[in-house]
This record gives structure tokens, C-alpha cells and sequence, in this order.
């Protein structure tokens, strides 16, 4: 009896290798597919990495900024005085 359940398992188990292989190879026979396949494959990895990591994403976090943040505050205030300043040495200079 367990001899039958054993095969009845590694038939299904083997359909189902077989299905997945034979739908693989048709999505990835057109290259347009093969790219888009690609890349979604590669945006699930970088989300596995940043749910791992625990980090926050910085695209994320661009638009929304924490006014408690103040190394954040901090670095946006000095980057935004870079270009007042950058300005104000080539008017001067002219």
C-alpha cells in the first residue's frame, strides 16, 4: 500500500516538474518576454534583500521627509545651501 501511495506522489511530483519546465521554456523562447521575466526576477530579489535588511527604502522616504529627522533635515539644508552658494560665486565672479 505505501509502495502505490509512494508512486502516486512521485508521478504528481513529476507532472508538476515538467509543467513548470515546459511553461518556463515557452515564456522565455521570445526575448521580449525573456527581459520582462528578468526584471521582475530582479525587482523580487531586491525586495527580498530590503525586507531582510530591514531598511527603509530611500525612494520611499524621498517624498515623504520626517520633520523629526534632523540628519536628514540637516543634509537636505546643507545640500540646498550648496547651490545658493554655488550661484552666488559665479555672479560675483562675472
Amino acid at each position: 500500500m505505501k509502495k502505490q501511495a509512494l508512486s502516486k506522489r512521485t508521478v504528481v511530483l513529476s507532472g508538476v516538474a515538467l509543467s513548470t519546465i515546459g511553461v518556463t521554456s515557452y515564456l522565455l523562447k521570445d526575448e521580449k518576454r525573456k527581459n520582462k521575466m528578468s526584471y521582475g526576477i530582479q525587482r523580487v530579489k531586491n525586495k527580498a534583500k530590503l525586507l531582510l535588511s530591514k531598511k527603509e527604502p530611500v525612494m520611499e522616504k524621498a517624498g515623504h521627509p520626517d520633520p523629526y529627522d534632523i540628519e536628514d533635515n540637516s543634509m537636505v539644508a546643507e545640500g540646498s545651501m550648496y547651490s545658493v552658494n554655488y550661484f552666488n560665486e559665479k555672479s560675483k565672479s562675472k
